[in-house]
């Protein structure tokens, strides 16, 4: 925004210290004259002959004055300045950061040195706001890059079938039908999976009060024909677990990974618990599979988009797209809570969700 030209602050603020220094010397050299004149007389004899009256008084003492507010006033528009600069130094760091990041370059950083006061809190703050940016960038970029590729895949694909079809009239239609039914079923998987992770980035639904236990017997009635299918067996224990937030997210964060730990595991006969308590503050979810091992590096990076860590069991129906845990990821951050992802002891993998309880009225009380 075009704004009408101005004083800089700096010469603001010299402006303000010399007029503070001039007025404080006027006023300290008025109570000096003041006070002196009060106990002169009108016309006395003193010694050799001279009289020290309040006219010849005035007249040097006002000279003299007159030279003192001068100098305090220079005195006061070239230390305010050098002062004015020195104090304003940390905000031009702070500016010249902020141009930079508006440019495009985001690993710029302010790190003012010296002791903490309000200077330094605000660069802090907004280095922390470069560093959360970068990282929020850097995300987006990669999830960009990660989702055209994903995308383009389907969509290639199609139109290689399409291409078979057109040049080879004879080719079975029905076969060709199914292929482009199974890639176009990838396609809107993939599509509506990028829709919930945005909408729970952004934190934009509706809250309500969400029982984890109950969330856990609905995802797993859902999947249980598919556990069923590997052999693999669904143990789902623990007790109520109120928390607060949208009952569809978290029945997608709950089935997303109760099918992740059913696809990850042994190829028959594994086990997947499923159990949630209430703790203090906090409602806990743990899913826990039998499943190849994990190295422990590896674990960190199972969030992030179309991460795939291990060999798992496909179907038509539950291929995945590459985002389960990065949408458990974001759901969990949008409602405020934690995740923590482990390997289990033999094999498989431990995810751990801890969400905010639902907070107890202050009147109930047993």
């Amino acid at each position: 925004m075009n704004r009408p030209p101005g004083l800089s602050a700096r010469l603001k603020l010299t402006l303000s210290y010399a007029g503070l220094v001039l007025v404080t010397g006027a006023v300290l050299l008025a109570l000096v004259w003041l006070h002196l004149l009060r106990h002169v007389p009108d016309n006395a004899q003193g010694l050799l002959g001279i009289s020290p009256n309040r006219y010849l008084l005035s007249r040097i003492f006002g000279r003299a004055a007159a030279v003192a507010l001068v100098l305090l006033l220079l005195f006061g528009l070239v230390g305010g300045w050098i002062l004015a600069g020195r104090m304003l130094a940390p905000l031009r760091r702070i500016t010249d950061a902020a141009r930079r990041s508006t440019a495009g370059s985001l690993s710029h950083r302010v790190r003012l040195p010296g002791r903490e006061d309000e200077f330094r809190e605000l660069a802090d703050a907004f280095d922390t706001m470069l560093d959360q940016l970068e990282s929020h960038v850097a995300r987006q970029q990669r999830f960009a890059a990660n989702a055209s590729h994903e995308l383009r895949t389907p969509l290639a694909i199609t139109q290689s079938l399409l291409d078979v079809a057109r040049k080879d009239p004879a080719h079975d239609h029905g076969e060709l039908v199914e292929r482009l039914r199974t890639v176009n079923r990838r396609a809107i998987d993939l599509t509506e999976a990028l829709l919930l992770l945005s909408r729970s980035d952004s934190g934009s639904f509706a809250r309500g009060d969400v029982d984890l236990s109950l969330v856990a017997e609905e995802a797993t009635e859902m999947l249980l024909p598919l556990a069923e299918m590997w052999k693999i067996t669904l143990d789902v224990t623990g007790d109520a677990a109120q928390t607060v937030g949208s009952s569809a997210l978290l029945l997608r964060m709950m089935t997303n990974l109760v099918q992740n730990a059913i696809v990850h595991n042994v190829p028959t006969g594994g086990t997947v618990k499923i159990h949630t308590e209430s703790r203090r503050h906090a409602s806990v979810l743990r899913v826990e599979n039998t499943g190849p091992p994990l190295p422990a590096a590896l674990v960190p990076t199972l969030t992030e988009p179309f991460h795939r860590g291990a060999e798992r069991t496909r179907t038509d129906e539950h291929a995945g797209v590459g985002l389960g845990l990065a949408i458990v990821h974001s759901v969990v951050r949008a409602h405020d809570g934690a995740l923590d992802l482990r390997p289990r002891s033999g094999g498989g993998l431990v995810v751990t969700v801890r969400l905010p309880q639902k907070p107890q009225p202050s009147g109930d009380h047993v």
